[in-house]
Parts: C-alpha cells; structure tokens; sequence
C-alpha cells in the first residue's frame, strides 16, 4: 500500500475569486519527495489512479474543498469500491484494505497562530491543548473520508445531531512520552483501538483501521512535538473522540460520524501528584452490571458517577470504590481499575487481586500491563495473581488481620495511584504504606516498570516510536 501525505501550509491557501486555493504543497509518496511551488501547483489538480499518482493534469484552478473530495474518492478506489466499504469498513480484510487507503491520504493545514508552550509545573491536566487535531469524516455511502489534520478549533455540528441527543459518543485516552532521543512514544496504542472499535460497535457507530489511525495520530503527534512534555511524570494525553453526527432526531443508527484527535500536554493526574489518595467505598450507586456497557469508554457512562463522586469529596474521599451486588464486590475505582495485595493466610503468599474482565468494569490497558508484567516478573514462590472477585467485606477482614498488605489504582491518566484509606460503613480501612513514603513496595515498583517502558529506558514490543529528525 502507497501512502501520500499532501502537507498544507496556511499561509499559502488563500482565498480567491470563486474559492479557496492552494498556494505551495509538499508531497511525499513511493519514498520520493517533490516541492511543488507557486508556479508549477498553482492551477493543478492531484489524482491518483489505481492508487498510484499517474500524473499531473494542468487546470485553472484548484478549490481546496474540491481536492479533498477529489483525493478521497480516488484513495476509495472509485465510488463503486467506496461506497462497498461502507459501515463494515473493519470486518473483511478486503473492506479494512479499501477503508487503509482511503485514510492514507493525508491534508495538513497549520496554524497561522502558533499557541504559547506552558512550562511543566503549570501544565493542568486536559485544560491546554496543541496547536492542531485530526479529523475523519464518515458517511454510510462512501464510509471513510480523506483524513485532514487542521488548526485546533471548535466543530461546527447540526443542534439536531444524534450526538446531542442519544449518547453516539465515544472516546479513547492514551499517552505520548518524549524519550532520551527526542523520539515520540505511543504506549500500547493498538490495544486503544482496539478497545475504541470494541466501543464503536456496541453503539452502532462505524469501525476503523486500527493501524492507520495510529499512524494518523503519529503524524499528528510530530507536527505537535515541541508540546510534549520530556520530563518524568509527564507526557502527551491523546484523546480520539468518535461521534455519531447525522442531524435529525429519531433514535437510529447513525449514518454520519466524526473521528477526531486532540492532544493535551499533561503533568500528574492528581493536583497532589504521586500521592495516596482515599477512597469511599460505594454501594448506594452503581456505575455498570452485567449486560450494560460498563466495559466500553461511553461518555454516557461517566457523567451518573459525578454525583457519588461529589458526595464522597464532601466527606474528604478524592474517588469512589464502586461495589456491585449483594456480596458488594469490588469492581473499580472513579477513573482506575482497584488492586489490591492481600497475604495468603495458608500459603504466606502475596495475592495481587483485580477483578475480572466480566463486562462490568473497563478492561484497562495499565491493567494489562500490570498483570502481564506481574506474572513475568514477580516471584512465583512468593506471588498469587488473581483475576478474581473480591469483597470489600473481605478486605475489612483482612485488614483486620493485617493481611490487607497495600492498594493502589492503575488507568492511562493517573498510571498508578497508591491508595492510603477505603472508607465503608463510617469508618476507614488503613491501607499500609512505606515507611515514611506514600505508596506501598509493590505499587512503587509497579510505576517504575512502567515508566520505564512508556519513557523507553527499557526496550520494548509495547512502544510505537516516531522517530523526529532534527
């Protein structure tokens, strides 16, 4: 497969008697790189055919809205093929290989408003954005869209939008992190996309390449480099965002949708930074159960878990410990998946304990990392890892017998956060820590595996490195 990448400079598209024109174009394509300046693009028009660039064709001018349209039915491999992909643009090998070269053309339009890099120590997360954003537009005939990276900027969406009124939302979060070399890693982003696939299909929203959609976003991740953060505990929030945007109302699946990409450099998750948080362990609201959509990141599924949240911060608890049915088992925390480490009272083992992928809690990619890492790495004569449901009645035992050894959360945005106190019933469970410290031995060790992995001090299958030339 050929990918193309037209890289648009602001300054030269200007406006002009009977539209919108391109001035100066780089195109990059087969390994080659061509500048096509004012005198030579001016008045030319890009085709490809059978997805190869077979020539130039001279014209009087070209509207940028018309290349675009032009350029994402040719990548379509012609209306015919185009409008074959459809929705089910990820389930075939054929459909996914029509729907990679429609996203392997690329538009870049940069600002002409260059925002102000904020130092590190006043980086709020998700309350600053970069420069630009990625968008993909879909629509049930023709399926995907010729992908464009612009100025960031508000969308201009229909009041009528299904968006608005039925919950066609979805999104993803993962993280960018600036290594020693100056190069930009994705952590595990194919499990994001995966999981954002997982996400679109249960709400009838369209499915996707997973790798090209990486690869958009890495292009978007080196046109906003210097916003990435290189010091320790901070990194790139990357935040795709699908949206079902068919104006009309009427509850049906969506025949227009939106994928776009906005980056936010961030520093700790908590405004306190690496330290233990507490808990209020919830049972008079429920965030998911079995048959819902607990498992999938839904907009709709955080905004009912505000108010359990504030009720908990009146009583000085920064998150929730969801509990779920009559045993009150464990599920996970506000914004983490809860572990837990608890001694074996037969064995003298350490148990590290999560609860189970049963469809009501999040299946986090931390999670898996941690899991993954832990039976790899910690000793088995020494360590359970348990997959399994625990009760927050169990763990009031336990601490009662000082076997409740320590706690902490895991999630793309705090990482890890180590827990000091679970509130249930009026009191507070103690939740030991180090000496002197504010996380328990396993959680502090626990981050620096995965630092070390998302910071590339250790080599690993789990990064996607873009490489940034000087």
């Amino acid at each position: 497969m050929q990918s193309y990448l037209f890289a648009v400079n602001s300054p030269n598209v200007f406006s002009g008697k009977g539209g919108t024109y391109i001035k100066e174009c780089t195109v990059v394509g087969d390994g080659a790189r061509r500048e096509l300046g004012d005198d030579l693009l001016q008045g030319k028009v890009f085709e490809q055919t059978q997805r190869t660039i077979a020539r130039l064709e001279k014209a009087s001018a070209i509207e940028r809205n018309k290349a675009k349209k032009a350029a994402g039915k040719a990548t379509a491999g012609g209306n015919a093929e185009g409008q074959a992909a459809g929705r089910a643009s990820a389930d075939t090998p054929a459909a996914a290989a029509k729907e990679a070269e429609k996203v392997s053309l690329l538009t870049v339009v940069t600002t002409t408003a260059p925002k102000e890099k904020l130092p590190n120590e006043k980086l709020v997360f998700g309350q600053s954005f970069t420069d630009h954003m990625l968008k993909i537009p879909f629509n049930a005939k023709n399926g995907w869209g010729a992908p464009e990276i612009v100025p960031y900027g508000p969308l201009a969406l229909d009041p009528s939008c299904c968006v608005f009124h039925y919950a066609f939302e979805l999104f993803e979060g993962l993280k960018a992190y600036k290594d020693n070399k100056g190069d930009i890693r994705m952590f595990r982003p194919d499990m994001n996309m995966a999981r954002m696939n997982k996400s679109a299909d249960r709400i009838c929203l369209p499915t996707f390449d997973s790798e090209e959609v990486i690869k958009l976003i890495g292009e978007l991740l080196k046109l906003d480099n210097r916003f990435i953060p290189a010091e320790k505990g901070y990194s790139m929030y990357i935040r795709p965002t699908l949206i079902g945007t068919s104006a009309g109302l009427g509850v049906h699946t969506p025949d227009e949708a939106l994928l776009y990409v906005i980056c936010s450099p961030v520093g700790p998750y908590y405004k306190t930074g690496f330290k233990a948080v507490r808990l209020e362990a919830t049972d008079y609201a429920t965030r998911a159960w079995p048959g819902g959509v607990g498992d999938k990141k839904l907009g709709a599924n955080y905004a009912p878990c505000i108010k359990p949240q504030l009720e908990a911060a009146k009583r000085g608890y920064q998150q929730n410990l969801w509990l779920f049915g009559p045993e009150k088992n464990v599920t996970e925390v506000g914004t983490m998946n809860f572990f837990c480490v608890l001694k074996d009272s037969k064995t003298g083992k350490n148990e590290l304990v999560t609860a189970p992928l049963d469809g009501t809690i999040l299946e986090g990619i931390t999670r898996d990392s941690i899991l993954s890492l832990a039976r790899e790495r910690l000793n088995p004569d020494e360590w359970i890892i348990s997959e399994r449901y625990c009760s927050i009645e169990e763990i009031v035992a336990k601490a009662a017998k000082g076997e409740l050894v320590e706690a902490f959360g895991s999630g793309t945005a705090a990482v890890v956060s180590p827990i000091k106190e679970i509130g249930y019933k009026g009191k507070d469970i103690e939740v030991p820590l180090l000496p002197g410290e504010q996380s328990g031995p396993l959680t502090k060790q626990v981050l620096n595996w995965i630092q070390e992995l998302q910071y590339g001090d250790v080599e690993s299958e789990w990064s996607r490195v873009f490489k940034i030339t000087p």
